[in-house]
């Protein structure tokens, strides 16, 4: 597949007369060789023409890799976040928009919405000055669109720990256009790897072929809130969409009922829709509560010691802090009571939380294996004991 973008680079040329090595993050450590008048730079080659104010660049690349279509779960998203160096982030499915819901999730970084795609025009405030405030890109690769929807979350947030590569990216691309952007997920191996590390073996080729208006045909975009403004994020609109002013503390309330309202558009053909949320890792949270909580144990344990006329063995203990519990033994004894309890109940949605991550992984373990060797050779013996005739003929009956 052949894809040629033209792009405006800002910057006038520097000389490029000899082969040099750029200063380029990890994964896209690569050296740029000039020959008439030709650079190029990971697989896409870039032929340059200066122009005033810039230079001109027609980025021709060849996607010698393709990136296969997975599955939208929040297991897999999940397992993918982790695979791209993305740390104390987890993925959630969403089977409804209820404010409780949401809130017991918080902190929400953003939220990935699956529809099935129509070429229905909306009205949409494309915001093409945001400048590099936003991290856009254009979706220039084929089935790319599940890592690039969680991709404009995760490199617009800056208090997600998305590791060193992705960081690199981002800070490498901050001044590109969006179809530069685009082509650097495509070229950033890391992350090809972990989103084709779903690929599910396949027992037959089919060939690729343009979809048309019969094709089911699904987009996933994200929903995110940025410096102040909440953004739709779909790398096939030409920029950012812009649907308002928020805040950390309201945009979810915002949000919620416009996805409601696409639903609600499309429902009448269409009742395929899936919601997901990125999230604080909920075990990382729950182990944080119960340090916490066992802090406040420690505290109100030590006032009852020197209640009682004793000495405080604890070291750690603020003073300060136990002039907001209260003075009577009673009241600090169901005090510690109420903690145990929480502690209790942390804990036992901590373990929640591992049972549900192994039973992911398990999950994620068979999506990627390959059961056809094992189908085929059982077949094979069930013919060869004379019982496959039968149990096809049986099953057509049935149909």
């Amino acid at each position: 597949v052949e894809s040629i973008r033209w792009i405006r680079r800002r910057g006038a040329a520097t000389s490029r007369s000899r082969a040099r090595t750029c200063a380029l993050p990890h994964a896209f450590s690569s050296t740029w060789k000039r020959s008439s008048k030709r650079e190029t730079f990971l697989g896409p080659t870039f032929r340059w023409q200066s122009v005033q104010g810039g230079i001109w660049v027609r980025a021709s690349t060849t996607m010698s890799e393709t990136w296969t279509t997975i599955e939208s779960d929040p297991a897999v998203f999940t397992e993918l976040v982790e695979r791209m160096g993305v740390k104390g982030v987890q993925v959630e499915e969403l089977y409804s928009l209820d404010e409780d819901l949401l809130q017991e999730l918080r902190p929400v970084y953003g939220l990935i919405f699956l529809f099935k795609w129509t070429n229905e025009k909306l009205d949409a405030k494309v915001d093409k000055e945001v400048g590099s405030k936003v991290f856009f890109a254009s979706q220039v690769i084929n089935n790319a669109c599940a890592t690039q929807a969680i991709l404009s979350i995760l490199m617009n947030c800056p208090q997600i720990d998305i590791g060193e590569e992705l960081k690199s990216l981002r800070d490498f691309t901050a001044e590109f256009p969006p179809e530069l952007k685009g082509l650097s997920i495509n070229n950033c191996e890391s992350i090809r790897k972990a989103h084709n590390s779903f690929s599910r073996p396949e027992p037959y080729a089919v060939e690729d072929k343009n979809g048309s208006n019969d094709d089911d045909l699904f987009h996933f975009v994200s929903f995110v809130p940025i410096d102040g403004t909440l953004y739709e994020l779909d790398g096939l609109k030409e920029g950012p969409v812009s649907l308002g002013p928020c805040s950390e503390d309201d945009w979810l309330q915002k949000v919620c009922p416009m996805i409601e309202q696409r639903i609600e558009k499309y429902s009448k053909h269409e009742i395929r829709f899936n919601l997901m949320a990125v999230v604080k890792n909920r075990k990382e949270m729950l182990e944080g509560e119960v340090e916490h909580l066992s802090m406040l144990k420690r505290r109100a344990e030590s006032k009852i010691e020197r209640l009682n006329g004793g000495q405080s063995t604890s070291m750690d203990i603020d003073e300060e802090a136990e002039e907001n519990l209260p003075d009577s033994l009673d009241a600090l004894q169901d005090k510690i009571s109420n903690i145990d309890a929480q502690i209790s109940n942390c804990k036992n949605r901590i373990r929640m939380e591992e049972e549900k991550m192994s039973s992911w992984r398990e999950e994620n373990i068979r999506r990627k294996h390959n059961y056809i060797p094992f189908l085929f050779n059982f077949l094979k013996v069930l013919a060869e004991k004379k019982q496959l005739k039968p149990l096809i003929e049986k099953a057509r009956q049935k149909v």
